[in-house]
Parts: C-alpha cells; sequence; structure tokens
C-alpha cells in the first residue's frame, strides 16, 4: 500500500511571517500521511524565528520531520532552531533515520542538511589548502553519515525517503546559473542514496532550479524549494510500486 509524502522547503519564515504559512500548510494533514521539510526554515537563523516556524506548524497533525538548511546556521543558532523545532513535534534529523508508523505502514526517513562540491565533471576535490579540505571533507562526512542512515533502515519499512537541503543531481538545479552548481549540491550525496538506494529523494535550495530529476541508478529526486514550486508543498506517493 503507498503512502502519500508532503514536502516542502526554503520556507524562509521571519519574525513578520506570523500566519502567512499556517493556515495553508494545515491542509496537508489531509491531503498526505507525513510532512517534510527540507530546510532552509528561517530567514537568518535566529531563535525566534524557529519559535515563529513552530507556531506556524502547529495546525499539523501528521508526523513531521525536517533537516536545517544554510539560512538557519546564518546566526550562529542552530542548535536553538533544531530544539525549537524539536519542541514543535518535528523530528530533525542530521546524518539520522526514522521509522513513522503511519497507519500500519512503516515509512523510514533519512535526512541530512547535505553540502556543496558540485558534479561529476566539475567538483571540488579534498586537495591542497586546507579551506578546501575542509569544504569537501564536510561534504564526504555528510555523505558517509547519510549512507549510514540509509543503511539502518533496510528491511525495517515499506518504502524510504531521503530528505535533504542541498541537491544531491544536477537535474533539479536546471535554471540556476552553473557557475554556482558547486554551493548548490553535490554528487557524493547522490553516490550515498544509489550505494544504498530510497524510493525518493526531496531536497530545497535551488530557488530557480528544475523540479524533477533522479540519481545515476535512478531514484527520483524531487525539488521543492518553495520559490521553485509557488506551493505550500508537493505530494509524493512511495510504495506499493509508486514513485
Amino acid at each position: 500500500m503507498s503512502l502519500r509524502v508532503a514536502a516542502v522547503g526554503d520556507l524562509h519564515v521571519g519574525r513578520d511571517s506570523e500566519g502567512v504559512y499556517g493556515p495553508v500548510l494545515a491542509r496537508a494533514s489531509e491531503e498526505a500521511d507525513v510532512m517534510l521539510l527540507a530546510g532552509d526554515l528561517t530567514r537568518v537563523g535566529t531563535a525566534e524565528e524557529a519559535e515563529v516556524v513552530a507556531r506556524e506548524l502547529a495546525g499539523i497533525d501528521i508526523p513531521l520531520v525536517g533537516v536545517l538548511g544554510n539560512h538557519d546556521f546564518e546566526s550562529d543558532q542552530a542548535d536553538r532552531v533544531a530544539a525549537a523545532m524539536a519542541g514543535a513535534g518535528v523530528t530533525m534529523l542530521e546524518g539520522e533515520a526514522c521509522v513513522l508508523d503511519c497507519g500500519g505502514r512503516r515509512l523510514g526517513i533519512a535526512g541530512a542538511k547535505g553540502f556543496g562540491g558540485g558534479f561529476l565533471g566539475a567538483s571540488g576535490s579534498d586537495f591542497g589548502e586546507p579551506e578546501m579540505k575542509a569544504f569537501i571533507g564536510h561534504t564526504k562526512a555528510v555523505a558517509g553519515r547519510l549512507a549510514r542512515a540509509l543503511e539502518s533502515l533496510v528491511g525495517a519499512c515499506e518504502a524510504t525517503v531521503c530528505l535533504l537541503h542541498y541537491s544531491p543531481v544536477p537535474d533539479t538545479l536546471e535554471g540556476e546559473p552553473r557557475e554556482i552548481y558547486p554551493f548548490l549540491g553535490s554528487y557524493l550525496l547522490a553516490e550515498a542514496v544509489d550505494s544504498v538506494g530510497a524510493d525518493l529523494v526531496v531536497h530545497g535550495h535551488a530557488h530557480h532550479g528544475s523540479e524533477v530529476g533522479t540519481t545515476p541508478r535512478g531514484i527520483p529526486v524531487r525539488n521543492v524549494a518553495l520559490p521553485l514550486i509557488k506551493d505550500p508543498y508537493r505530494v509524493s506517493v512511495v510504495g506499493g510500486g509508486a514513485q
């Protein structure tokens, strides 16, 4: 039996966003079995903004799972942003996995923010200056944790979704300037997903990209950044042979 997964990223909630998202996000409770938040929940990553996000999510009565995005780190309060989300009932993931019981059906979600680095043929390497080694090394570490999170779900659920902020493929970046692709995602994330498998990958971050892509091994990828989809969320169906 299939499961309905609602997902959105890049809400960029500010202190002036009170009441903007709550009514439309609440509709997901009727249209989906779970709601995924693909990072950049806040505008500049303050605890005050996170509290606004928490209030906007209060009307959703299906399970909520999220990851942080780059905006959520801007004010060096990422821990407080994550804590506010957890206090609102959101399961926050960073290189971790969870299994949800959705009406007797088990949905596994592996989540991580991800990071940049680029894609095959135009990617960075952990060579040279310490700063470059740190940049690519961070992406490698994130990808490794993501793969292990996915591995922990093997055999534990009917369907598996990978939740990211940064993109694992260039397909969903089409429309963005190619010069900034290395700052929008990394092929190492797709390698992590393909090494284990999943039914769906969702991400945000690329506001001017494309909605639909696939990993090299054919796993569907969906860009759910709000400025791109221009809807409160997208619903995908997984499990039961659906994609």
